[in-house]
């Protein structure tokens, strides 16, 4: 296969691409705007293979992707492009609503639009497979209910709404013109090469330089963790084997509060690189987000009966790996952190 990822710079899209290209056959073209979250660095194991290939274009940008389309003529697009920081859509939630809800608009026609013109068996065999988030369910209220994929959407910020109107878009796409899509909704990620704006990167990078780890109200919430590189195998799966039309929901098995995460990161960090004062003396409770969800949890059975997809990773490993890969690859982190990730673009090197 062929297949077209958008977003494929970012943290999950970086994922993806690298476990293709370390285990199967298949060709990539990442298509990747490269916006702050965007990171060519991400994919230095994988961006000399022959089966590789890049190109800088936003998704808003409809004549690039009927361009990239038409030249690459791939057998599926993975759509992962998306602007994605809840605190950030809180700020300035017009971006949200270009990137996810127009961009996604704008993907469609361009997919819909070159599937049409793909003759059989390379027409019935394509897939669009849209990547969105449990974010889109909104809050849950007990502590034993969960997300399946026919709970009712009730988007609590910009960015989840915007989440929740391109799964529609993508649907309607699905139901009007007959494109074959598939839709996965995945928890909270973590795992290498995360933006160290999210909870787990900016702890263990906070820490390390001493500063404050700051938890929004009490820590209470409560998310399903699951590790970025078992997320990347599921949707590898839903693409190669899922069922056009059908969404899947793609979780860890691992609820944690949020302070919890933040005190094993703590304890990981004192094992691994120890210092004087107890890093769980770094926490500091701030002002709680608006419109904060306090619980996700999701029913990821479906795939595991239909796809035979199961995460590999506990959290307790999960978390531990986290750790030390940051720790090992700290000048990744600095690149990040000073931008000079940002030089490094088509034609260039950092």
């Amino acid at each position: 296969m062929k297949l077209l990822i958008t977003g494929g710079a970012g943290f999950i899209g970086s994922a993806v691409i690298r476990h293709i290209i370390r285990n199967t056959q298949d060709e990539v073209v990442n298509l990747d705007k490269l916006t702050y979250a965007g990171n060519l660095e991400s994919l230095a194991e994988v961006s000399e293979s022959e089966r590789y290939a890049f190109e800088q274009v936003d998704i808003c940008n409809r004549a690039e992707v009927d361009r990239v389309l038409a030249q690459h003529q791939p057998d599926a697009v993975m759509h992962l492009a998306a602007e994605s920081h809840v605190d950030r859509s809180i700020e300035s939630p017009a971006a949200f609503i270009e990137t996810n809800i127009v961009g996604t608009c704008s993907l469609l026609e361009a997919a819909r639009a070159y599937w049409n013109t793909l003759k059989s068996p390379r027409k019935d065999a394509f897939r669009f497979h849209h990547i969105s988030t449990d974010e889109v369910y909104g809050d849950l209220e007990g502590s034993s209910d969960f997300f399946t994929e026919v709970t009712p959407y009730a988007p609590s910020s910009p960015y989840s709404a915007s989440k929740a109107s391109s799964d529609h878009l993508v649907r309607a796409w699905h139901r009007t013109y007959g494109l074959p899509v598939l839709i996965t909704n995945c928890s909270n990620n973590y795992g290498p090469y995360h933006f160290p704006e999210k909870l787990i990167p900016l702890v263990i990078l906070n820490a390390l330089e001493g500063k404050p780890l700051p938890i929004y109200g009490q820590g209470e919430q409560i998310r399903d963790w699951l590790y970025v590189e078992d997320h990347a195998r599921a949707l590898y799966k839903v693409v190669t084997e899922g069922k056009p039309g059908e969404t899947y929901n793609i979780g860890g098995h691992n609820e944690k509060q949020n302070i919890e995460v933040v005190l094993t990161l703590c304890d990981i960090l004192q094992e691994l690189r120890p210092q004087k004062s107890h890093y769980r003396g770094l926490i500091t409770y701030v002002m709680e987000r608006p419109g904060h969800d306090m619980r996700y949890a999701v029913d990821a059975s479906k795939i595991e009966k239909e796809l035979r997809w199961v995460p590999e990773e506990t959290f307790e490993t999960g978390i531990r790996k986290t750790v030390q890969w940051y720790l090992n690859n700290l000048e990744w982190c600095q690149h990040v952190q000073d931008g000079s990730y940002q030089r490094e673009r088509l034609g260039e090197s950092t």
